[in-house]
This record gives C-alpha cells, sequence and structure tokens, in this order.
C-alpha cells in the first residue's frame, strides 16, 4: 500500500464498518514493533494486527494464529489494563493524517473510562500510542527520551502532539486552503499534486492527474479523495503479491480496500515466515555439515599417521632376527629386507635402549596404530553415513516450496537434534501430509522428508509401486495400485513427480520404480535410507511434474 492518507482513510472506514461495537477479547505482542487485538465482532472474531514495523507498517486483520511470548512485554499489559474488554466506538483518520484513531470505551463497576490508540503508519517512524481520556499518553511502543532535544515528547504523562504538518502543503480537508493552492496549478500536475496536496503518495497524486479530464480541479480532487467508489487491486508479479490500491483493475476477490489489503500482508507474513524457516532450517544444517566435515578431516589426518604402521611392525621383526649384530647405545642400523629381496633398510634406534627393547618400542608402536586404526573405520564410516544423511536433508530443503515442506522438514531436523525447539512449540507442531496427487484414477504420494518418506513406505502395500532417483538423494514417491495395473503413464507422472523434489538438476532423471516388497530398511540405519532390488528404471523429467 502507498503509504499515504488517502489508502489509510478508506482503510479506516472498512475497520470502522466492521469493527465498531466489537469486544476486545485478548491482547498479546508477539513481536517488538506488533500487537494483536483479538475482538468479538458480534458475528464472529477477528485478530486486528497493529504493526509499527518500517517494511509493513499498517492495520489489517490476519488470521494467523500468532503465539504469545511467556512473558507479556510492558506496553502489552499497559494495553490489557486499560484495553481489556472494552469496546471499540470508532476507527478515523485526524485531518487526513498518516494516522489511524482507534476509540475505545470500558467501563468497571465504578467508573467509565474512553481510551485511544494511535496508529501513526510513517515507515520507520511508525509507532503506537496510547492515550487517555484527556489526550494525556499513558504508553507507547517507542518512547523519546527526557533528555533528548525534540519539540515532539512521547513519553507518559505529557500531552499528544500529532506529527508536524509538512511544510509547504495543504491538508484535502480544508477545502478552502485546497482551491486557492490548486488555482495556481502549473506543469506536470501529477508532480504538482505531490508537492502541494498533504498525505498523497505519488502513486495517488499520478492516479488524480490520470483521471483528470478537466472542470474543476479542486472538486475532482476531493471526488477522488474522498468517495465511497473505490475500486481495490493488487499488483501481482509472478503470483507474489508486491502492493495494493485503491483504485486500479477491478479485481472480483477483493469487496473493499480492506479485503485486498489483508490478502497482501498474508502473502507477505507467509513469504517472510517460509524465508525465516528456511534461513534457520539452512544454518542448522550448516552447522551440522561443517562439524561433521571437521569430524571427518580429523579422522583421515589420524589415519594417514597411522598408514605407516606395517613398516613399524617390518622394523621390529628385522630387530629381532638381528639382536646378536646390534649392541645398546647405536643410534640406528642398516638391515637387509628379506622380504624385499634383500634389499637395505634403514632402522632407527633409541641409544638408551637395549637392541631387544628397541624392537619392542616397535612392536609397542605397531599395536598401537593397528589399534587406532581399527577405531577409526567405523567412526569414519559413521561419519560417511552422516554427511550422506545431511546431504539429503540438503536436497529436501533445497526442494521445499511451501510452508509445509519447511515445517515437515522441521520436525526431521527435531529428531535428529539438528534444531532445538521449545516444549510448547512442539506440542503445538501440526501434522504435515504427504505431498499428493491424483492421475488416472491413481493416487501418487510423494515424502516432503526423510521421516515422511519412511512413514510412506511403512504404510504401503506390498503391491504398491515405490520410485526413487537413482545415484541422487529425492523424495520417496508411492503410487497406490490397488491390485490394479498402473498404466505407463501413470508411471512416468510418478517418476516425474520423483525427478522435482531431488537435488539432480539433470532434464533427464533415472528413477527406479519396483514394488514396495522388494524395499527393505536395514537395521539401524538413518532415516531415509533403503535398500531394493527387482527394479526397472524411467526416465523422469522435473519440468514435466505439476
Amino acid at each position: 500500500m502507498p503509504q499515504d492518507a488517502y489508502h489509510l482513510y478508506h482503510i479506516s472506514r472498512d475497520l470502522n464498518r466492521l469493527l465498531a461495537g466489537g469486544r476486545v477479547n485478548r491482547i498479546i505482542q508477539p513481536s517488538r514493533d506488533e500487537v494483536h487485538l483479538i475482538l468479538y465482532t458480534g458475528k464472529c472474531t477477528v485478530r486486528l494486527v497493529l504493526n509499527a514495523n518500517a517494511s509493513d507498517c499498517g492495520a489489517y486483520l490476519s488470521e494467523e494464529d500468532a503465539a504469545a511470548p511467556k512473558v507479556a512485554p510492558n506496553f502489552c499489559m499497559l494495553l490489557r489494563k486499560y484495553l481489556q474488554g472494552a469496546e471499540i466506538t470508532g476507527v478515523e483518520i485526524p485531518g487526513f493524517e498518516r494516522i489511524l484513531r482507534f476509540s475505545f470505551f470500558g467501563s468497571t463497576e465504578f467508573e467509565t473510562e474512553r481510551h485511544t490508540l494511535c496508529l501513526e503508519v510513517m515507515g520507520k517512524y511508525s509507532n503506537l500510542v496510547l492515550l487517555g481520556e484527556d489526550e494525556t499518553i499513558l504508553g507507547a511502543l517507542k518512547t523519546t527520551s527526557l533528555d533528548t532535544s525534540t519539540k515532539r515528547m512521547i513519553f507518559p504523562g505529557v500531552p499528544y502532539l500529532p506529527p508536524a504538518p509538512q511544510e509547504g502543503k495543504v491538508s484535502p480537508a480544508d477545502e478552502d486552503a485546497l482551491r486557492e493552492m490548486l488555482s495556481h496549478a502549473s506543469g506536470d500536475l501529477a508532480d504538482f499534486l505531490f508537492s502541494h496536496v498533504a498525505g498523497l503518495a505519488p502513486v495517488t497524486a499520478a492516479s488524480i492527474a490520470e483521471t483528470f479530464t478537466g472542470g474543476d480541479l479542486t472538486e475532482h480532487v476531493l471526488a477522488y479523495l474522498f468517495s465511497d467508489m473505490v475500486c481495490p487491486s493488487v499488483l501481482e508479479l509472478e503470483n507474489r503479491p508486491l502492493d495494493f490500491f485503491a483504485h486500479g483493475t477491478p479485481d472480483p476477490r477483493f469487496c473493499d480496500l480492506l479485503s485486498a489489503e489483508n490478502f497482501v500482508y498474508a502473502k507477505r507474513r507467509a513469504k517472510r515466515r517460509f524465508d525465516e524457516e528456511r534461513r534457520k532450517l539452512s544454518a542448522a544444517l550448516s552447522a551440522a555439515v561443517k562439524k561433521q566435515e571437521k569430524r571427518l578431516t580429523n579422522l583421515l589426518e589420524k589415519k594417514k599417521e597411522c598408514a605407516a604402521c606395517e613398516e613399524l611392525r617390518l622394523k621390529g621383526e628385522l630387530l629381532t632376527a638381528n639382536l646378536y649384530a646390534l649392541a645398546r647405545g647405536m643410534r640406528s642400523c642398516t638391515l637387509s629386507n628379506w622380504y624385499d629381496e634383500g634389499n637395505p633398510v634403514k632402522v632407527a634406534l633409541d641409544e638408551r635402549l637395549t637392541p631387544a627393547e628397541n624392537a619392542q618400542s616397535y612392536f609397542k608402536r605397531y599395536r598401537k596404530q593397528k589399534r587406532t586404526l581399527e577405531m577409526l573405520a567405523p567412526q569414519e564410516e559413521e561419519t560417511r553415513r552422516e554427511l550422506d544423511y545431511l546431504a539429503s536433508l540438503s536436497a529436501a530443503l533445497s526442494s521445499a516450496e511451501t510452508e509445509e515442506d519447511l515445517l515437515s522438514l522441521a520436525e526431521e531436523f527435531e529428531s535428529a537434534g539438528l534444531l532445538k525447539v521449545q516444549e510448547w512449540e512442539k506440542k503445538k507442531a501440526p501434522v504435515i501430509p504427504y505431498r499428493t496427487y491424483e492421475y488416472m484414477g491413481f493416487s501418487v504420494y510423494a515424502g516432503r522428508n526423510n521421516l515422511q518418506n519412511d512413514r510412506l513406505v511403512r504404510s504401503a502395500s506390498p503391491d504398491d509401486l515405490w520410485l526413487h532417483v537413482r545415484r541422487y538423494h529425492s523424495a520417496h514417491v508411492i503410487i497406490r495400485t490397488e491390485g490394479k495395473k498402473v498404466p505407463q503413464e501413470v508411471r512416468q507422472f510418478a517418476a516425474n513427480i520423483c525427478a522435482k523434489f531431488s537435488e539432480s538438476s539433470e532434464d533427464r532423471v533415472p528413477v527406479d520404480i519396483c514394488l514396495v516388497k522388494f524395499v527393505k530398511k536395514p537395521k539401524g540405519s538413518k532415516a531415509g535410507f533403503v535398500t531394493y532390488t527387482d527394479f526397472g528404471t524411467l526416465a523422469g523429467d522435473p519440468k514435466q511434474a505439476p
């Protein structure tokens, strides 16, 4: 939304029609710059979001069930004290300013009280201020310090002063001043309106200029700004909403400007949640991969150090066979290696030890390094398995397209110990369904993560078909056969889905297919790991997948 008074004016009218007479049931503050009021309007319960964040400041409705922090912030407690149970009596903007005023009326056993909650929609300067009946500030999201030199104090106990009007601009609420100013209009009309009329964004000024066909300019401006006739529209790019406007191409999805605003902010918040969840999972995965790679590097270095243990055994044997020719105090000796056609081998000696003690020293070092190699082998195998498993998580994360995909991955991250989640969050974790498709009368399912892949295989019938990309990590795909013969078109459809949700970047991907009864999960193996036999191969095309 262009952050101007024109759009806020129509938003305030829509909010007033919906919320006036509603009662505040609950107040939460999920983040530093955002307050949620849960209201009962007499017909339904709605969630009003008052956002003072620079990126998406405004007032809109949301269906998102945001979690409240365990300890409510001070401003939230203040709002609960004065507004809990109060009735909204109206929503308006004062004097065509970028301020939404929510008026509340509350009563107790002894007195009645009126309060006002002002949402200043001004980008990075946005704020939410609670006022008493005498317009004294009771509290605010963002306060100014007492030692700050400013004409406008935002601090409890001081009178509330709205932001200073823009110099050189006339408010449309003052018709006489507006008419006087517009009588001197010159140059490009859109630039003139933006530079001289308060509360207009460039896009609004441009729209007013485009729709002016002559006549009384003042009447045209007033009619445009204050008319009930709006045509809500949403500007979208590749199915991603960029912004919404009061005038644009008619869109039957939106009955008023508020519905268009709710649509845009819901999509923005979903996109933001998706990006934040992806970043969180990516960071956890990256940390786990670095940890395992460091462990593997250390193991390989130790393995390299112990690679010459057989040479130690050989030198010990050569010393034992030549004890008669050696004496204490020698620093080295050259012996014939009968394992290598008698070629000479130089052997370092400890001059403080006898020849026999030197031989035993070599055998002792040999046994130690051999034991180390025996211990390193399973550790290296385990580390490589862990890295392979993490690579499967990376493939699933790369192919995630929806918030459900990420939530299902978060479940696996938690079970694998890669992600710590609070207990209250675990209890509220939703059950994420498989990716489900219907094609030619057959149901096709694809797992979203390794845990789902395992559950999907366990829940399948022995005669169902199972698919997986060869040599790459991918989703497990199941075709429910229900005893019917599966046409080649259905098999190809499932193979394309399998190729789409894999780490392969090729255009044609080999996809193995077999009956579920030939798929086995080794005992103790990682989630998503299986072995299979009696399979055929299809060429999956990710571009042809739905």
